[in-house]
């Protein structure tokens, strides 16, 4: 509800939409146990729309309407947009209108009191706007499914009105009472605060200051942050300063990877012990916070789910009252306590944080993105997005869809004697893919630039029998194959309404089945229409190079700047070198298991310690290993296995302790879980070696990448192949010198190393470096580490 601040002079605002107010003042009860489509939002929209544009010009659409309420220490707006006002025979009619998927027959002036309460709000307040004694509430109900209307009609005083909505805001008052006192403590905290160390690090400040003026500005900051600069305190300081002058109301930290969140609280709490009053929440996946061990929202499973909406804002208020950093565990102590759903508590208490820290998904993902933020077009809140060198890949994923056959011809079977209607629509859906199949002939695949808009009728109609049959089958959402076919359904219509020029179709054969996606190869568009929503975007990487590939695929654009940082550390504590006479291209990977073998031996041989290892492959690290231990058998080694257990990972880990008393060796594979956001300080690794150039596996839709840019700039080798690739490499690489102290050797192996198109690649501070060979290898790291 805290969804935005400005300053008066002596008065704070605070904005509350008629929505939010209704439904945060009346819920009560369970959380709801039926099935819920979850396209019906935007099916609703489009129905409203619809409706709006049948009415005659006495109809006024979307009349927006404000409330401001005067107390002794803010000012509280509350505003919202009527979906109609009508002039019928001298009365003023308010016009709200739902879209529901029910019969319209059971729909009554019961259904929901909050649609009423929604209209009564826009009542009072249009009627107290143009002094009328009286008005008419219409309820305009639509039937999703068949478009049917249904309109239900309340006469009311204004008198009448007024006294319930009086009655609303005095029940809100507490809450508007707790965020003025809240935000003028935060904010003066943040005037006090100084930065939470003894001093800046070389780079440190610079950074900080241009997240500043990104936030001040209003644009978006790419930069390029070397490990050790400080990357999370010099974003999230500036940007809890720039808070507390107004010119954000809220902080969204964004992550890859559970971590990095953790880097993020820390920071926070570093903040805090230094007087800082501030609220920060990490929002965990519903499924690895829920409390039972099959999760399923529904009130007579779940005795968190039942009676949820009586208790949640009771539990709301005790946490804001007593924590201020709201981590997993807090969530699952206070909701334990209250017997409230963690999940939905923990996004309920993310409108009055300060900071949301989560995954990319809940800004990015359509299908997850926090839609109680996200859904108006633009908000003043801050995006500081870690590790963003991830988001690419991670944005190609979100934004393409992709179907299967075979999982239509298993539900068809399914249906068969159960229901008629899903089983005709999985018949001709199964039908219309094994035509594709012909299509094939004797190709693998096919690509299009075009639609299969005849598959999204065919799709649209599975999904309105899917619909109905969940509605009368109660049980039915608990089959997950069933599910995750309906889901896959609605994803893929949903991505289609974004399908333009950086999308392809593409059709692939495989053995008895066929795969038919949506592919996003270009993800720019869609990214920077959602870092539209936001007030400043803050990208930041040790990795983001080239700049000007990530300023192009990221969504930058007029409004984007971007920041080259220099290392902290002193280069002369690494040795890189390159050794170029390893070719391990996949054609030549078989004659080069000896000579990576022997370059190991010579690396490790000259100091005892931990060593890390990187691999394009599994197969490719599989086989130079057992090279390895053959030729060189008196070493410790660890190997990187594939599924690897989250226990299987810590014990792997443990591995590189310190002070180590013999030589040990980690072999691990590029781009996997050990080659970026693992921090081994000191001399529990101090010497990394990689393998190869890191180019991502030729496949199609790297090929489908590799096409489109080499019609867009010619550089479809670099974008599909090339920059993907030596980002790993990089981030790799970046698992050594951790601190000011640390010490070690990183060699790198692959005859491309040496090429002016790869080098051009490298950050600053992989220069100066040296070239080597077997031979010279032992001498120059006696020399380095003497």
């Amino acid at each position: 509800m805290k969804d935005e601040k400005q300053k008066e002079p002596s008065r704070m605002l605070l904005r509350l939409s008629v929505r939010n107010l209704v439904e945060f003042v009346l819920r009560s009860g369970d959380i709801e146990s039926g099935f819920v489509s979850m396209d019906r939002a935007l099916e609703g929209s489009k129905a409203h729309r619809r409706l709006q544009k049948s009415y005659g010009d006495d109809y006024r659409a979307e009349v927006p309407l404000k409330k401001t309420i005067e107390f002794d220490a803010y000012s509280l707006v509350i505003e919202g947009r009527a979906d109609g006002i009508l002039i019928e025979d001298d009365d003023v009619i308010i016009d709200e209108i739902k879209s529901v998927t029910l019969p319209l027959e059971l729909v009554n002036e019961d259904y929901d009191f909050r649609h009423w309460a929604q209209a009564m709000c826009y009542g009072y307040i249009y009627g107290e706007e143009n002094g009328l004694e009286s008005l008419t509430i219409q309820l305009t109900y639509i039937q999703l499914d068949t478009d049917e209307t249904k309109k239900l009609r309340r006469s009311f005083d204004i008198s009448e009105l007024k006294d319930f909505f009086d009655d609303l805001v005095k029940k809100y008052c507490v809450w508007a009472d707790y965020s003025s006192s809240w935000i003028s403590c935060r904010d003066q905290s943040i005037k006090d605060l100084q930065f939470p160390f003894p001093q800046y690090r070389k780079g440190q400040r610079e950074m900080a200051a241009a997240v500043y003026r990104a936030i001040r500005d209003e644009n978006i900051l790419f930069a390029q942050a070397p490990t050790g600069i400080g990357k999370t305190i010099s974003s999230v300081f500036p940007a809890v300063k720039a808070m507390g002058e107004g010119k954000t109301s809220k902080i969204f930290y964004l992550t890859a990877k559970t971590t990095t969140q953790r880097v993020a609280e820390e920071a926070f709490q570093r903040m805090r012990d230094k007087g800082l009053q501030f609220i920060s929440i990490t929002i965990t996946a519903k499924d690895k916070i829920c409390f039972k061990e099959v999760m399923e929202c529904n009130p007579r499973y779940c005795e968190y789910a039942k009676g949820h909406f009586d208790r949640i804002n009771e539990a709301l208020m005790d946490m804001l009252r007593n924590e201020t950093q709201m981590d997993r565990e807090k969530l699952l102590l206070y909701a334990e306590k209250h017997r409230v759903c963690p999940f939905e508590y923990s996004l309920d208490l993310a409108i009055w944080a300060d900071c949301v820290i989560c995954d990319y998904n809940y800004l990015f993902d359509p299908n997850a993105s926090l839609k109680r933020f996200f859904m108006d077009k633009k908000s003043d809140f801050t995006f500081l997005i870690d590790e963003a060198h991830n988001l690419v890949d991670r944005a190609r994923e979100m934004y393409s869809a992709e179907l299967h056959k075979k999982d239509f011809l298993e539900l068809k079977k399914q249906m068969k004697d159960k229901n008629k209607e899903l089983h005709t629509a999985c018949s001709s859906i199964n039908k219309y893919f094994i035509e594709l199949k012909k299509k094939l002939e004797d190709e693998s695949h096919f690509v299009s630039r075009e639609e299969d808009k005849d598959l999204y009728h065919l799709l649209n109609s599975f999904v309105i029998k899917a619909d109905k049959y969940l509605a009368m089958n109660e049980d039915s959402h608990k089959d997950e194959e069933f599910m995750s076919l309906y889901f896959g359904v609605l994803n893929l219509l949903k991505i289609s309404e974004n399908y333009d020029e950086h999308y392809v179709t593409y059709i692939e054969r495989f053995s008895n089945d066929v795969r038919l996606k949506l592919f996003c190869h270009d993800p720019s568009l869609l990214i920077s229409q959602v870092l539209k929503k936001g007030r400043a975007a803050v990208f930041f990487s040790a990795t983001l190079l080239p700049m000007d590939y990530f300023l192009e695929i990221l969504g930058g654009g007029e409004n984007s700047k971007a920041i080259y940082l220099q290392s902290p550390f002193d280069i002369t504590n690494r040795c890189l070198l390159i050794g170029d006479n390893v070719a391990t291209r996949y054609t030549k990977r078989d004659t080069s298991y000896s000579r990576i073998a022997d370059y190991l031996y010579s690396t490790v041989e000259s100091k005892t310690g931990n060593y890390m290892v990187f691999f394009p492959s599994y197969k490719y690290m599989e086989n130079v290993y057992e090279e390895f231990m053959a030729k060189y058998p008196g070493f410790n080694v660890k190997i990187q296995s594939p599924g690897m257990t989250e226990e299987e990972k810590e014990l792997f880990m443990e591995f590189f302790q310190p002070e180590p008393k013999a030589h040990n060796i980690g072999f691990c594979v590029l781009g996997g879980v050990y080659s970026e956001g693992i921090d081994l300080r000191d001399d529990r690794l101090i010497g990394v070696v990689i393998v190869g150039v890191g180019l991502p596996q030729l496949c199609l839709e790297r090929d489908i990448i590799k096409d489109y840019y080499d019609n867009k700039n010619h550089k479809g080798f670099e974008y599909s192949y090339m920059y993907p690739g030596m980002n790993k490499v990089m981030q790799a690489a970046g698992r050594l010198i951790r601190s000011e102290t640390d010490r070690g050797v990183i060699l790198l192996l692959d005859e491309r190393f040496s090429r002016w198109d790869y080098q051009k690649l490298f950050p600053r501070e992989w220069f100066p470096h040296t070239r080597v060979n077997e031979s010279c290898l032992p001498e120059i790291l006696k020399d380095f580490w003497s």
